[in-house]
């Protein structure tokens, strides 16, 4: 049984996007700041996330009112993280490797190649911190708070909505053309869902009675999906591996990998239906925590 988030004073609208701006936007340089004088796993990790949460509330921005200063915003945040995003891929196999290498003694080789990937990435990755320039994007921040203070008011609670509702019918079309045999089909949704969990994290103090645990299921309901995914990767960067290297004994590799992804897909398969808990099928049906027994 989910339990209502407690009674409190609803923020307006404009005020929650303006504070989300600031909010976000300082949490970021706080980020970029840490990692450029502490490097490390955990600094470039915090960096990535808030990278990814300015990304979300600029998105949501340019969906309720387009402007290029917004997609070109969209697109330094995008750039950003697909840098952190081939290292995280890296180290997240890394990590498994260092879990199963001992079962797998053939697989020394590729884990050793991917520690001197990851060790290229973390020397590029950190010599682009230092250097990123953020004069440009400061001034795209600093207009953008000022254009949402002139947002009328009367009208932005249902363009915020608007906007999520258009995110979840995106999710909710690539969902319906699911092929669990076909983990594409899969990452398809999960990156649609991706875009409409961080909205949802966003714009829900806008929610009366909204339970707060939805923020932890949705983000347990995408890593389900990014199970799936982490395997792909796996599978697909050992391929590209072996292309220039060979591997002794691939067969036991290959059963593993294909158990993996298959575990990996069955349990995304018995909480996939969980979608239509997260959000309301369009502005004039109830949300799922409002509808009556």
């Amino acid at each position: 049984m989910t339990t209502p988030a407690p009674v409190a004073s609803q923020p307006r609208p404009r005020q929650l996007l303006l504070e989300g701006l600031e909010n976000r936007w300082r949490n970021y340089r706080l980020e970029l700041k840490r990692c450029r004088a502490e490097f490390s796993n955990e600094a470039v990790h915090d960096l990535r996330v808030s990278t990814r949460r300015m990304l979300a509330l600029i998105q949501l921005l340019n969906s309720i009112s387009p402007r290029p200063r917004l997609q070109k915003l969209i697109r330094v945040f995008k750039d950003q993280l697909d840098e952190f995003d081939t290292l995280r891929d890296t180290q997240v196999i890394l990590a498994e490797l260092s879990e199963i290498v001992q079962e797998f003694p053939q697989l020394q080789g590729f884990q050793k190649h991917l520690r001197s990937t990851e060790e290229r990435m973390l020397r590029m990755l950190r010599k682009k911190i230092r250097k990123l320039e953020t004069s440009e994007t400061t001034s795209r921040i600093r207009k953008t708070h000022e254009s949402i203070e002139t947002w009328a008011e009367d009208k932005l609670g249902t363009q915020i909505m608007q906007a999520v509702d258009d995110a979840f019918l995106r999710t909710k079309q690539r969902y319906g053309s699911i092929e669990l045999t076909r983990p594409a089909t899969i990452h398809r949704v999960r990156v649609a869902f991706k875009s409409l969990r961080y909205m949802v994290e966003i714009v829900h103090p806008l929610l009366k009675d909204f339970p707060k645990e939805n923020l932890k299921r949705m983000n347990d309901y995408q890593s389900l999906m990014g199970e799936i995914q982490d395997a792909e990767i796996f599978t697909q960067t050992l391929a590209d591996f072996s292309e220039h290297a060979s591997l002794s004994d691939p067969e036991p590799v290959h059963r593993y990998e294909e158990q993996r992804c298959t575990e990996a897909i069955s349990a995304y398969a018995k909480e996939m239906n969980q979608l239509e808990s997260f959000w309301r099928g369009g502005p004039d049906q109830p949300f799922p925590w409002e509808r009556t027994v």
